[in-house]
Formats: structure tokens, sequence, C-alpha cells
């Protein structure tokens, strides 16, 4: 018996390691399975919306078609025609890029101010902060519009970009101070003792160090301000200046649905913000991160 039982301690051991490189299999399986499941659902929506842009008028009310008989260029020539849209891509990239500088800089020093200094109600401003964060912003446009039309800044970019301040500057103001932390204080130590101030150890020691996750915080930034549309259209009443959202929404006139140039619009309105996270996909990745690990 001793001899058939050492026989069949072999058979045991492959018939384990066969069932583990199967279960390994299936596992792996299972994976792309499921990778590819989600590139379906995040990469469809994107796939019809440019599909739908190159289609006829004729052929998009018809049954849905996953591919068009014919291309045509028309929806983007008569969404660019009159040169409103142009007017309206430039207008978001003004206000989204004059809102990210801003929001940076001064999220930058209050974010540091809260993590280096010790002063009277400094918890109390951080839940106030977090508090301005989490505010819907359904709530704080009537109050805001009438803000805006009592300083004469209504229907004006400036008015934008000073609205879009009161959700970017609490947003960024939390993300960094994470980021602040996990800059050792003993380094900004050294600096002050080499004969750096306050502001050159900011500038010079924290700042390079927190540079990924300063880029994901501006273009976490840059994202909220380019697709925001309920100030802008509460805010914002002549053509010339509409932003990118705001003039996609009024292409809709009553119950007509202009499928085609609204959906080239949202292809022209997509395009700064893929080259924008394709360029810093690399800081995206290591901002998180880093933020996720030290905050």
């Amino acid at each position: 018996m001793s001899n058939i039982a050492r026989a069949a301690l072999p058979d045991t051991a492959s018939i384990a390691r066969t069932r583990a490189r199967n279960r390994r299999l299936l596992g792996r399986i299972f994976s792309y399975l499921a990778l590819g499941l989600a590139a379906l659902l995040v990469l469809f929506p994107i796939y019809w919306m440019i599909i739908t842009s190159l289609k006829l008028p004729r052929e998009i009310f018809r049954l849905p078609s996953l591919w068009p008989k014919v291309f045509t260029g028309d929806n983007f020539a008569k969404l660019l025609s009159d040169g409103g849209f142009v007017l309206a891509i430039r207008n978001s990239f003004i206000v989204s890029a004059t809102v990210t500088i801003i929001s940076v800089i001064l999220s930058s020093f209050a974010a540091y101010s809260m993590v280096r200094f010790r002063y009277r109600f400094r918890g109390l401003i951080g839940r106030l902060i977090l508090f301005a964060y989490l505010t819907p912003g359904s709530l704080l446009f009537i109050p805001l519009s009438i803000v805006m039309a009592q300083l004469k800044l209504g229907n004006s970019l400036v008015g934008l970009v000073l609205v879009y301040l009161t959700f970017s500057l609490p947003l960024s103001t939390w993300l960094l101070q994470g980021y602040f932390r996990g800059v050792p204080r003993e380094l900004e130590e050294q600096g002050l003792i080499d004969g750096l101030t306050r502001m050159g150890a900011l500038i010079r020691i924290v700042l390079p160090l927190s540079a990924p996750g300063i880029a994901a915080v501006a273009i976490f930034t840059f994202t909220g301000a380019w697709n925001e549309l309920l100030f802008a259209l509460v805010l914002v009443t002549s053509e010339s200046q509409r932003t990118a959202p705001l003039a996609l929404s009024y292409l809709i006139t009553s119950d007509v649905l202009p499928w085609g140039p609204l959906m080239a619009g949202a292809v022209i309105s997509s395009v700064p913000l893929m080259i924008l996270y394709f360029v810093a996909q690399r800081f995206m990745v290591a901002g998180m991160t880093e933020g996720s690990v030290k905050g």
C-alpha cells in the first residue's frame, strides 16, 4: 500500500498545479472581460458622438447605425459658418485658463498656511472650505447672480471668472493640503537655516516637490471651468460672451434638436480637454497617487 501511495503522490501534485493554473487562467479571462466591458462603456458614447457628427441629417433620424453610409463634414461647416462657436471656444479658454491660474496661486498660499502655520480657528476655516466645496451650485446661482448684478459684472467674462472661483478655490485648497503635508518639514527647516524666507521655502522647496499634485489640481480646475453650464446660463445673455457649453445649449430651439451640429460642437469642445489629459497623463497619475498616499 505504501508503494501505491508513493506512486500516487506525483499525480496529486500535478493535479493541484493544473487546478491552480486553470484558476489563474480563469481569473485572467474574467479580468480582461471586465476591462473590456468597462472600456466599452466609457468609449462607446465618445464613438457615437463622433460618428453622429459625421452623418447626414436623414441618416441620423433613421434607425441607429453603428457606421454611417456617407461621411460628411456639413455639420461642422454649419456649426462654424458664422464664427459664433469659435468665439465661444475662445471665451471658454480665456475663462478656464484665468480661473486655473488664479485658483492654483491663491489655493497654494491658503493650503500652505493651513498645513504649516498654527493659528486660531484654523480647523474651523478648513471645515468651512470643505463645506463651501460640498455646497451644491444650484443653491448658489441666484445669490451669486444678484451679487454680480450689483457689482455691474453680469454678462461679462470677468463675472464668470469670479463666480467660477467660488467652487474652484475650495476644491484646489482642499486637494493641495494633502500634497503639501507630504513634503517633509525638515527640508523647509533646512532651507530656513540656509537663509530662505517662508515665501522662498514655499516657492523653492514645497512647490517643486508638489509639482505633480499642482498639475493634477490645475487640470481638474480647468476641466470644471470648461464644462460649467449652470452659472454661465444664468449670468451670460449676450452672444459675444457665451462659453462653449452655453453656445451648444442655444443650438436647441423649442423642440428641435439639431443632433448633427450638437455632436459636432461636442467633438470640438472635447478636443482641448483630450489633448490636455493626453499631454498631462503622467502628472495626473502621479498627482492622484501621491495625494492618496500622503494626504
